[in-house]
């Protein structure tokens, strides 16, 4: 996935206004290109897990021929998915799914399966 620097200044920047708690939000694809990220709402306020809450009409933005790639931040931890992340994966298994990692900015992304397989994806810029 291609994930221009505006898109990822976006990622951090939501990242940073939600700590000390993990920002969550959805990247809009298209074609293996990010076109924007929608700040979503940590339902779950921690540091350690997310509950993604975003506005209900960004769903049917799949209809408009974007992909959705579920985002969230980890404060000091690495850009890859924790037990956490895999246990709770739900509807995201098998979808694109970005880390960033707010302690050293880097972003990474991945797909997670139903039974916690984890399949790292190419990122560029």
């Amino acid at each position: 996935m291609v994930v221009p620097q505006e898109v990822r200044d976006a990622i951090v920047e939501h990242a940073r206004a939600e700590a000390p708690n993990e920002a969550c939000g959805l990247v809009l694809a298209r074609d293996g290109r990010a076109e924007r990220y929608e700040p979503g709402r940590n339902a779950a306020a921690s540091p350690y897990r997310f509950e993604l809450e975003v506005d209900p009409e960004l769903w049917f933005a799949e209809d408009d021929g974007y992909e959705l790639a579920v985002c969230h931040s980890h404060l000091s931890s690495p850009a890859r998915p924790s037990r956490t992340d895999v246990e709770n994966i739900g509807l995201w298994a098998g979808r694109p799914y970005l880390i960033l990692s707010l302690g050293t900015g880097d972003l990474a992304a991945f797909r997670i399966a139903k039974d916690g397989q984890i399949e790292e994806l190419p990122l560029s810029s």
